[in-house]
Parts: C-alpha cells; sequence; structure tokens
C-alpha cells in the first residue's frame, strides 16, 4: 500500500506555523511544524524565513536549542526574571527556558514586590518562581517563591572605592539607573574589568556570591559582575544611552537592513501621477531632519461649491521601498517607531531612506501618497481622493519662518511664497477650522518644552511656542488620516484604526471630586464628552488653577491605542481614524499606505494576505513600542534635566503640586518644568493623612493641607543624574484647613470648625 502523503501548503502563512505550534501544545521544533503542515523540501526555507521573522519580532521564542514556543501560549507557571520596571515603576518579568529568556513581558501584580516575612523586597535582578494568571488588562505574575538572583544585566555606573583620604583601593559600587532601586551594586576588584570611574555599566548580581552569602537576600549588600561597559556618565549623550538601554531601544540596524536601503533608488514617473508642478511645501520644526508631509490649497474651482478650497496633503511614498517581508520590514516592525530623545534619534528605518529617498526634500523628485481634499465654505469635507504620484517640494519652510511670514514680517525665502502658497494655505486653514469648531474635539493646552543644548551640554529649558503653523498642519494631517480610514472602509479592506475609549467611569468620579477644590463643578448623570471637557477647559482659562486642571483633565482620558477593531477616537470626536501621515517614523502608518495601495490598485506592493491577518497582532505591538518610546523619552528628558540642575543644590525654585501620594508631594519646576519629589517627611513633623477625593495631604492635627495645583516655593535637596531623580524640600506654608474640617481624635472631618490655624514655615 502507497504511503499516504500530506497534502502540501500551497500558501505557507505566519499563522498556519503558529497555529501548528499551538495544535503541538505551544513548542515544537521545526521539524515537527514541517510535518503538521506537510512541508516539502522546496518550502522550508520559507518555514526557516517564517520561523526567524517571528522570532525577531518576538511572536516565538526558544524555550530549547530547537524547540519554538509561542509566546502567548506561556505555561501557568515557571521560573521568570525580573527585568524592569514600567512607567509606574511596577515590576516586569519574563519566563526564563533552559536557552534564556523567552515569551512578552509580564507585570508583576500589586504587592508581589513584597518579600516574604524577613525578607527585602522583590526588585529588578531576582529570579523567581510565579504562577501566571490572565485578566481583563491582560497578563500579570503571582510570586509563589524568590528563587535568588537572575543573570538579567543591570544598568548603572561604576565608581571606584576611596579610602578616608581619598586614595583608590580595589574594587567600587554601581549606582542602579533605576531610580527605585534602593541599593548600590559592589563590585569586588577581581570583577572590576577594564571598568573605570563613571563608566556606565551593564552588571550582573553574582550568584556564586549569593550562594556564600545567604543573607545577602534579606537585605544585605549585592555583589556583582560587570558585562559590559556601553559609555561614561561625563559623555554629553549619557542621558540618552541610559534611557535607550534601559527600556530595550537598541541603535543601529541590521546589515541585511543597510543593504537593503543603500540599494534602494530613487522612484521612477512610471505608474504614478506627475505632482511635480503643483507647488507643495514642507513645514515643520526648524531641526527637523526628515520629512513626512507636504501640503498646498488653493481656491476651488467648481461652481457648485462657492468659497470652498482643495486641499493637498502629500506623505512621502515609504512602503515603496519597505516592502511586505523584507529586512526593511522586520526591522522596521521589530522597533515600531521612532523614537525622539533632546538630542538624537532612534530611527525606525535608515539614514538613507528617513533622511533621504523617503524625506520630501526641496527641490528633489520624491515619491509621495497623495490626497486631495475638498472641503466647502462650511469648513466640513465634502470628498476626497488618493493618488500614488511624484512631486517635488518648492520650499522646506519652518514654524517660525511660515507664521512671521503670515504675521507680516517675510524673510527672502517666505516673501515670494507669501501670495501664491501661504495666504492660501491659511485661508484654507480657517475654513477647515470653521469644521474643528463644529466637530468639538478635545482642546487640552499641554505645554511643551524643548531642551537647549550649547557645546553638547544642557544650556536651559525653554517652553515652545505654538503658532497657528502648528495647528494647520495638524488640523490638514487629521482630515487626511480621516480619509484614509474613510477610503478603506469604504472598500471594505481591513485596517488598522487609531482608537481612543471615553473616560473611565472611575476617572471621571475622581475628576468630579477634584474639580470642587478649584471651585468648579461637573454635573452628574450627564454623557460624557470632548464638548463637556472643553467646557471646563474654557472656564479653567480665568482660573490661578489651568494649568493643573489642563493636566487633571489630561490624565482623566484614556490612552490612545491600535486595534483592527473600530471604536472611534473619543478626543478628537471623530468615528473613525487611521496613522496615514507619518510612515517614516511609524510603522502603522506604513501598513494604512499599503492597503490603500492594494485598495485603490495603485501598485502591487500593497498589504499581502499575511499582513491583513496580523493586524491585531500588529496593532498590539506597535501600541506597545510606542508606549515604550514615550517612557524612554520621559526618562532621556528627566536625565537631562537632573544633570542641568546638578550643581545648584540648596537653590530655591517656584513651582507647583502636580502629584499628591501617601509618601509625599510631586513637584513641578516652572522654570524648567522639571518633576521631583518632596518626601512627606519634608512637609514638618506632623502626622499628614491622604485625602484621595480632595487630592491633598491633610495634617491629622491641625487641618492644614498641601492639595493638587497648590503654588509653592522649594529647595533643592538632590539631584541624581543618572536615575533622573530630584528630591525637594517645601518652603512654603501649607494651606488652611478645609471648610467643614475639625479634628477628631483620630484627625478626621466630623463637622464644621473654621479654625485658623496655620502650619509652620517649614525651611
Amino acid at each position: 500500500m502507497p504511503k499516504q502523503t500530506i497534502p502540501k501548503q500551497e500558501l505557507l502563512t505566519r499563522e498556519l506555523v503558529l497555529a501548528a505550534i499551538e495544535k503541538s501544545g505551544g513548542s515544537a521544533q521545526k521539524g515537527d511544524i514541517a510535518r503538521a503542515l506537510g512541508i516539502g523540501p522546496e518550502q522550508k526555507k520559507e518555514l526557516r524565513e517564517i520561523l526567524r521573522a517571528l522570532e525577531e519580532e518576538g511572536a516565538l521564542g526558544r524555550t530549547g536549542r530547537k524547540r519554538y514556543a509561542d509566546t502567548h501560549a506561556l505555561p501557568a507557571s515557571g521560573v521568570m526574571d525580573i527585568i524592569d520596571r514600567d512607567a509606574d515603576g511596577e515590576l516586569i518579568a519574563r519566563m526564563r527556558g533552559p536557552d534564556g529568556l523567552f515569551g512578552p513581558q509580564i507585570r508583576l501584580a500589586p504587592g508581589e514586590a513584597r518579600g516574604a516575612k524577613g525578607e527585602a523586597a522583590i526588585g529588578v535582578g531576582d529570579r523567581v518562581l510565579a504562577r501566571i494568571a490572565r485578566t481583563d488588562d491582560g497578563m500579570e505574575a503571582r510570586v509563589v517563591k524568590r528563587l535568588g538572583q537572575s543573570a538579567h544585566r543591570i544598568l548603572g555606573v561604576f565608581r571606584i572605592s576611596k579610602d578616608e583620604r581619598g586614595r583608590k583601593f580595589g574594587g567600587g559600587r554601581v549606582e542602579p539607573a533605576d531610580r527605585k532601586a534602593r541599593f548600590d551594586i559592589v563590585i569586588e576588584a577581581h570583577n572590576v574589568g577594564e571598568a573605570k570611574h563613571g563608566d556606565l555599566v551593564l552588571v550582573e548580581i553574582d550568584a556564586r556570591q549569593a550562594e556564600r552569602a545567604p543573607n545577602s537576600n534579606f537585605g544585605g549588600p549585592k555583589h556583582g559582575l560587570i558585562k559590559e561597559i556601553v559609555g561614561n556618565e561625563s559623555d554629553p549623550r549619557a542621558a540618552s544611552i541610559l534611557a535607550m538601554h534601559t527600556h530595550g531601544i537598541m541603535p543601529g540596524f541590521t546589515p541585511e537592513e543597510e543593504a537593503q536601503a543603500k540599494a534602494a533608488k530613487p522612484a521612477p514617473l512610471k505608474g504614478r501621477v506627475d505632482l511635480r508642478q503643483v507647488p507643495l511645501i514642507t513645514i515643520d520644526p526648524e531641526d527637523a531632519r526628515d520629512h513626512d508631509d507636504a501640503v498646498f490649497a488653493q481656491p476651488d474651482g467648481d461652481a457648485k461649491n462657492p468659497g470652498g478650497w482643495r486641499v493637498w496633503v502629500a506623505i512621502a511614498d515609504v512602503s515603496h521601498y519597505v516592502t511586505p517581508g523584507s529586512a526593511l520590514d522586520r526591522g522596521a516592525f521589530r522597533r515600531g517607531n521612532s523614537t525622539y530623545f533632546p538630542d538624537r534619534v532612534a530611527p525606525m528605518l535608515p539614514e538613507t531612506l528617513s533622511a533621504d529617498l523617503c524625506s520630501l526634500r526641496e527641490g528633489e523628485e520624491r515619491a509621495c501618497l497623495a490626497v486631495e481634499m475638498v472641503f466647502g465654505a462650511d469648513g466640513k469635507k465634502r470628498r476626497h481622493q488618493f493618488v500614488r504620484g511624484l512631486m517635488r517640494s518648492a520650499a522646506k519652510l519652518s514654524y517660525e519662518a511660515a507664521q512671521a511670514a503670515i504675521d507680516g514680517e517675510p524673510n527672502e525665502k517666505t516673501g515670494p511664497l507669501l501670495e501664491t502658497i501661504l495666504k492660501p494655505l491659511w485661508a484654507a486653514y480657517a475654513c477647515a477650522w470653521k469644521g474643528r469648531e463644529q466637530r468639538q474635539p478635545l482642546d487640552i493646552d499641554a505645554p511643551e518644552h524643548k531642551i537647549m543644548f550649547k557645546d553638547g551640554r544642557v544650556a536651559g529649558v525653554k517652553r515652545r511656542e505654538r503658532f497657528d503653523a502648528h495647528k494647520l498642519i495638524e488640523e490638514f494631517m487629521i482630515q487626511a488620516n480621516v480619509c484614509a480610514a474613510e477610503t478603506l472602509e469604504l472598500k471594505g479592506r481591513p485596517q488598522i484604526f487609531r482608537i481612543h475609549d471615553r473616560p473611565s467611569d472611575e476617572k471621571v468620579a475622581a475628576l468630579t471630586d477634584f474639580l470642587p477644590t478649584v471651585e468648579m463643578a461637573w454635573a452628574k448623570g450627564q454623557s460624557v464628552t470632548a464638548a463637556r471637557f472643553n467646557r471646563i477647559l474654557h472656564l479653567a482659562e480665568k482660573s490661578a488653577n489651568k494649568d493643573i486642571i489642563n493636566e487633571v483633565v489630561l490624565r482623566t482620558q484614556s490612552q490612545a491605542v491600535y486595534s483592527p477593531d473600530n471604536i472611534g477616537h473619543f478626543g478628537l470626536n471623530l468615528a473613525r481614524y487611521s496613522h496615514f501621515t507619518s510612515p517614516i517614523r511609524r510603522y502603522a502608518d506604513v501598513t494604512i499606505h499599503r492597503a490603500l495601495i492594494r485598495a485603490l490598485g495603485l501598485g502591487d506592493d500593497g498589504a499581502t494576505a499575511k499582513d491583513e491577518a496580523r493586524h491585531a497582532e500588529t496593532a498590539k505591538h506597535v501600541s506597545e513600542t510606542e508606549r515604550k518610546s514615550m517612557a524612554a523619552e520621559r526618562d532621556a528628558t528627566s536625565r537631562f534635566i537632573a544633570a542641568f540642575l546638578a550643581d545648584r543644590i540648596g537653590a530655591t525654585f517656584p513651582g507647583r503640586v502636580t502629584g499628591v501620594t501617601r509618601f509625599g508631594l510631586f513637584i513641578r519646576l516652572d522654570e524648567t518644568q522639571a518633576d521631583g519629589l518632596a518626601p512627606i517627611r519634608s512637609l514638618g513633623e506632623e502626622r499628614w493623612h491622604h485625602d484621595e477625593a480632595a487630592h491633598a495631604l491633610v495634617g491629622e492635627q491641625s487641618g492644614v493641607r498641601f492639595p493638587l495645583g497648590m503654588r509653592v516655593e522649594v529647595r533643592l535637596e538632590e539631584a541624581t543624574p543618572i536615575s533622573g531623580g530630584l528630591l525637594f524640600s517645601v518652603l512654603t506654608d501649607a494651606e488652611p484647613p478645609a471648610p467643614g474640617w475639625r479634628k477628631s481624635k483620630h484627625g478626621r472631618v466630623i463637622g464644621r470648625d473654621f479654625s485658623k490655624h496655620r502650619g509652620k514655615r517649614r525651611r
């Protein structure tokens, strides 16, 4: 009887590979996968490529030399290494297999970091036995037992030990870059290697020392081995280097990516609409190196649309160069987005593309995907159409230069463009703004600040000015993004939406409790809309608490994410919205470009069936990389500012309370927008109660209080550039008790008492 053969797979996809691994119990060797799918010799190379891509992206991990495991099909329990903390300070862990770490990053459940009785708290660098629990918010780990130290590397600064006379002697210590770390790591002389004082190093906990000193887990000093030198704290870029290593944002590209980028050629006109005579211009920050988008506007000549405008938005055609499944595609997916630090960029794409072939440079022919939008006189978009074109930017302008020209101060470059390009753009923007005002998107004033450098060092921090030029580009990009989402929905094509859910009931309740503390109110029972928030923000314009009200409203909002399932965008008050306008720096936008190319028949390099089948995975991944980049950018900024303030210890600064916790006050300085902590011990000897509803620390004996938003003067007590941490002491008197407060023996509110008692001035 002839041997039965399994039918050969005509189309081998990543989904089939993952399904085969899942059927094998969550892990399988390559041969097992091939047999399960009926793959012949001619498809084994394709299988290898898919397995490699899945492993690079983190969808698969190795649990043995030849065994692959689906990272989403984790065991119910296992050994985990504590590798990091998230932006909220929660510990992050990963599973450990025979060949190293695998699987997704998983947070420890609340309270799990507390050690058993008599033990120190669990921290980065520890190894635990844990159970994996699935919750509505994803997965979390619950510690069963502490197992000792992991092989995870901790980033910090090496300090050589000195005696009382300042003389160096063998060994030293490493100060962890994690500001929540409580102890330095001791480095014995024979473990120092080539490290010098001030070097940024990666250190592993010395497991042998832990065995020799079993009580080291009970609060004693940890000993470590220096494994790698990544820089020096004197390097002007040290803050960015630390942030990149801390958050796993690695610079550079693989040789395959570099080779593919260098081999790229300018796109030909064939198959494209010739837009080279359309005077599109780019308007960007003065120091921008890449230019995703260009704009042009003119009155609509259609007699049926009097007072209407035609607006072109052209976006760099990144998908022409970053093709599905290529090395560039795999690398761009893995990074998810570019990360922007105060002094440098970790780009998603090699510079050959991001700053050259995919950048809409002045006077040079560039491939683009463009949309022409037609607006009525009422500001509402009437129709639009997409084309794949070839353009030539007529000018590269900064926001400042474009705005100055409109304000009556043109320069040599903007003068000739004023009547023909700039004024029509502003008139079209004024028209589109009417539609925006009817739509009522959320209008939070969240000021941005820029760190100024001189000779590689921080010279100061200044508030970024926001012009109508910024709003013009922002509004036209929003409209172009809407066009992309509408087109794909109309064509029935799957896509990755940018969604923003309404605020949770809990956050709205917290806002409702807060507003009376600043003499405002949120009427209960009414629907939650962006327009309602805008009314609060409008009233706040006349309030001394404007900044803190804006911040609290911002904190009330949900986080925008990517998803293949559309729920609309609450903040923009839009029913459908997808990111299309920044493909140089966001992978989500690349997927929309490919989807449009396929939906509109604009080429043979559009979205593939594989691309569309993995939309849920892609959306989840790029949402995570976006959060990681935001955390890294915040950390780098904090470290740069801490370095700037390090020589001003003892100086006093005006600021505002931006956070209230049971352990102290978070203060933001007016001058630099630096954030730091005033520990509760710095507020005086009185016992302080954290009133969550009032967002205040309240003296249990006196009733005086430090509320959210309070103006304070603080003294800088400590600045730690390695971690970005700042410690303050508050010099301002606490505010009088709230109306209705009177002391009970427990310091609770039990009735009215208009005591005028004020706390002592604290120096």
